[in-house]
């Protein structure tokens, strides 16, 4: 079925003659065979986005369609894998083009065909499976066990299963419908990206992702299976904080997905990851990380499909029963690809140029997040936690990207470029942020660390807020003509906000923080709020209170060595109930 090409617009090109092609169809055009998708269709005219630059396209170049809605291949050899926007692996591109840059139309397979793995039947000849059932493993890397499934919509009987060395398209099972037709079983599943991957039911989130980072565990939580956006302006570290939940979230698979951003910022990730160590596994990072790289310099229908690219490789990894991470940088980004192809759509723009249907587009991906029970007979959970940084022009949160994430997610970190440039990181303003999780996660932190934590993080949130307030009132009268009590909060929230939130990402000691050292750290500067009230009730100095010597131990807290911080912690809460102690005696005597 093909047809002929009668108009070109940048990456929108309209063909006539496929009137038996359906919307959201694959098809290649032109000579150079450049990929692209039917968007809309009126009467035997399609309109396609190509994803690849249509520069020397003409009228009357042919359209031939596949027939296939835009898929991905998934099955073993994505971990470590680095794709572009459609799933074309990167590596074997450049191999296969001799140099850096990527000719249009060049096909190469997403999986690599010719490797053999190693596969481990788990079922036997007679087995009955349904959809999702596990019938074998490959040990993938050595962080990841790569389960082999029954596809979604299969079930029947397992004629024959094999172990041992296979290529990805090799049959390694075959299977005996209920209607009596026999279907071999690979190692590989393509599935379209624009659908969900099913599962049975899904969970409310219970349980928190641990990201090592402390404004984040403590004061605004996100769950596995939650929600979050990132915005912030140019510069104040969006992409950091994402490299680092990249790094250090306690989940079993990242995919990464840097959607329009610079180059030189998905560089930085594909140097540093295999670098870097997994606190959990002791193994390079990449053992469970997936790339997919469109970068600003790619052609811009490309940002449109990566997303979506991105969590449906997830979502197969999370039907495995595995707790994955996507993280999207950025949002934004993928927005305006959306814009460029309304527009030249000629569709009616909605606010500020972008289409109506943009928050839809954005709760259909968010929505594809979540904590769920696998299908397949034997219970499995996996949840899919997605982020998405968004770049809001100019720092502007009422623009309508920001605001309609803002609808869709619940947990909101709000960089602020304010706090960036006066170098204090990870630059999440505590006071615009927030997290609509803590209700649900509360049990399991009172479970886990006892009801303290969750207290101690209202204390500390209740404390910036005040200082807030605060700081209006030293501005007009000055920090002196404060009452002691006040000078203390204002004192306990500099420590709140210099020794507790102020992280360095750059020392492994600092860069990473255990839930257990979060909250023996705020536990320490708590209490030293808590003895210098009782010592100001009793007639203490307050300036004396101020330069107790430990206090400088205190604040050199978060760089204690991970193995050492228990003892140390308990060795400068002694010294500073004693100190704190002798200046309150010295207080009463007068």
């Amino acid at each position: 079925m093909s047809g002929k090409v009668v108009k070109v617009s940048g990456p929108l090109v309209v063909a006539t003659g496929l009137s038996n092609a359906n919307m959201s169809d694959v098809v290649r055009v032109g000579p150079q065979r450049l990929i692209g998708e039917i968007l809309t269709m009126k009467g035997d005219a399609a309109s396609i986005q190509v994803y690849e630059e249509t520069s020397g396209l003409g009228p009357g170049a042919v359209v031939e369609t596949t027939g296939a809605p835009m898929s991905v291949e998934l099955g073993p050899g994505m971990i470590e894998g680095i794709y572009d926007g459609i799933q074309r692996p990167l590596e074997k591109i450049m191999e296969k083009v001799h140099g850096n840059n990527i000719t249009r139309g060049v096909e190469v397979s997403p999986l690599d065909h010719e490797k053999k793995w190693d596969f481990t039947a788990t079922v036997k000849a007679g087995d009955k499976v349904i959809g999702g059932d596990v019938i074998g493993t490959v040990p993938e890397t050595a962080v990841v066990l790569h389960k082999i499934m029954v596809p979604p919509s299969l079930k029947g009987t397992i004629k024959s299963v094999q172990s041992g060395s296979y290529k990805v398209t090799d049959t390694v099972a075959t299977l005996t419908t209920e209607d009596g037709r026999d279907v071999p079983l690979t190692m590989v599943q393509k599935w379209p990206v624009r659908v969900g991957r099913p599962y049975e039911k899904k969970y409310s989130p219970e349980r928190p992702l641990c990201s090592g980072q402390r404004i984040i565990d403590t004061m605004f939580p996100i769950a596995k299976g939650g929600t979050a956006a990132v915005p912030g302006p140019f510069g104040s570290g969006k992409t950091v904080v994402q490299h680092q939940l990249a790094k250090w979230s306690d989940v079993d698979i990242v995919v990464y997905i840097g959607c329009g951003e610079r180059g030189n910022e998905m560089t930085d990730v594909l140097r540093e990851f295999p670098e870097l160590k997994d606190p959990r596994t002791g193994e390079s990072l990449m053992k469970r990380t997936v790339l997919i790289a469109n970068t600003s310099d790619m052609p811009v229908a490309a940002r449109e499909a990566s997303v979506y690219t991105g969590i449906t490789i997830a979502e197969y990894f999370r039907d495995m029963g595995y707790d994955v991470a996507v993280i999207a940088d950025s949002t934004s980004r993928w927005a305006e690809a959306l814009r460029e192809m309304s527009g030249r759509l000629e569709e009616m723009p909605g606010e500020e140029g972008y289409p109506a249907y943009l928050s839809s587009r954005l709760a259909q991906f968010y929505e594809r997040a979540g904590s769920v029970e696998c299908i397949g007979s034997d219970e499995r959970r996996g949840s899919l936690t997605a982020v998405g940084a968004v770049s809001p022009p100019g720092g502007d949160l009422s623009e309508p990207v920001s605001q309609a994430t803002m609808r869709i997610v619940k947990v909101f970190w709000a960089l602020d470029a304010s706090l960036a440039y006066k170098r204090h990181f990870p630059a999440i303003n505590w006071l615009n942020s927030y997290s609509l999780y803590l209700d649900t996660l509360k049990p399991w932190f009172d479970e886990n660390f006892g009801e303290d934590f969750m207290k101690d993080r209202s204390k500390a949130m209740s404390i910036l807020q005040q200082e807030a307030s605060l700081n209006e009132i030293v501005q007009l009268v000055g920090k002196d003509a404060l009452s002691p009590a006040d000078q203390l909060t204002l004192e306990v929230a500099r420590m709140v906000r210099e020794d507790f939130l102020q992280q360095n990402a750059f020392t492994d000691i600092d860069g990473y923080s255990s839930y257990d050292r979060q909250g023996k750290l705020l536990a320490l500067i708590l209490r030293y709020e808590a003895l210098c009230r009782d010592a100001i009730a009793k007639g203490a100095d307050v300036m004396k209170l101020f330069d107790i010597p430990v206090r400088e131990k205190i604040g050199r807290a978060k760089s204690v060595p991970a193995g050492e911080y228990v003892k140390v912690y308990e060795e400068i809460g002694t010294e500073m109930e004693a100190q704190i102690a002798e200046i309150a005696a010295q207080g009463g005597d007068q």
